[in-house]
């Protein structure tokens, strides 16, 4: 019987090394240019464990490139129009440059409403609907920073996957939805799977014809890695808190054995999406203040 190897780790952290010099030298550009340092405010309401370790991230990565990362904390209990409020004085604020809005809200919240509060030129995951918009038409814009960093995971494998089978779990504006129309984007013949999927029953069958597959469902552990196409690219956006581990949405152990790529949890998609999200904020900048004329 052939032995079969295990999948080849996509590790963020060393592209996001790479991505980490050019921005660098962006920022330096803009600071010296137009003596401003680039400032991201990040607006969370409640605790979440998930949120908690982006924030982290995003500020050891902020720090890294010399950029100015800010949070502002809203308890549990306030209401939509409270976190409306704050985002509307960050656009106000010049000294504020980009604004995220930590995942998850609360359930009562109409997610729509609030990201489109986020004034698109200060919209540096690119969820607003008219960011989403230029990515649906395929328009050159951002791209919301999580699944930028899923497809620059795909790239790193080499693999050639035009034309291949890919399935994305999960339907978020921030995630799933936007990771579906990149993959459409590089020709990848793709399916979006959501809740109508698991309630029909046909979401392994989606799954086991997958040469693609990104899963963002947040819940531990609910991909069986039995179910994992021989040779397939596997990249795992789940962060999920489980006996004191961090998880992924997928069964990791046997998924690698299965995947010709796969991404650890943590340490994969984590590490590229906060890069990602630096890389943003400098292009939103570049966008309003490097110009030719500028430049001269």
């Amino acid at each position: 019987m052939v032995e079969l190897m295990e999948a080849q780790l996509l590790e963020g952290k060393k592209i996001a090394e790479k991505m980490k010099v050019e921005i660098e030298n962006r920022v330096e550009i803009l600071s010296k240019k137009f003596r401003l340092i680039p400032t991201l405010r990040a607006i969370q309401v409640g605790e979440d464990h998930a949120s908690e370790l982006y924030l982290k991230s995003q500020k050891r990565a902020a720090e890294s490139c010399e950029i100015q990362h800010e949070v502002t904390t809203l308890a549990a209990t306030a209401e939509e129009k409270d976190l409306i409020g704050e985002i509307e004085r960050a656009n106000r604020d010049p000294k504020v440059h980009g604004i995220i809005v930590q995942m998850p809200l609360p359930k009562s919240y109409r997610i729509d409403r609030v990201l489109d509060a986020i004034h698109p030129a200060k919209d540096v995951e690119a969820v607003t609907t008219s960011n989403l918009g230029k990515l649906l038409i395929n328009k050159e814009g951002l791209a919301p920073c999580t699944a930028r960093a899923c497809i620059r995971l795909i790239e790193e494998t080499g693999a050639n996957v035009y034309g291949k089978e890919g399935v994305v779990i999960g339907s978020s504006k921030v995630v799933g939805m936007p990771t579906f129309l990149l993959l459409i984007g590089k020709k990848v013949t793709s399916t979006i799977c959501h809740t109508g999927t698991f309630k029909s029953g046909t979401l392994e069958s989606h799954i086991r014809r997958a040469d693609v597959l990104v899963v963002s469902a947040g819940k531990p552990n609910l991909i069986p890695g039995a179910w994992i196409k021989q040779g397939a690219i596997v990249i795992d956006v789940g962060i999920n808190r489980v006996d004191g581990k961090t998880v992924g949405d997928i069964e990791f152990e046997t998924a690698k054995k299965r995947a010709a790529f796969i991404t650890p949890v943590p340490g994969g998609v984590g590490p590229l999406t906060t890069m990602t999200l630096m890389e943003n904020l400098c292009s939103l900048l570049e966008n309003v203040l490097i110009r030719p004329e500028n430049l001269a």
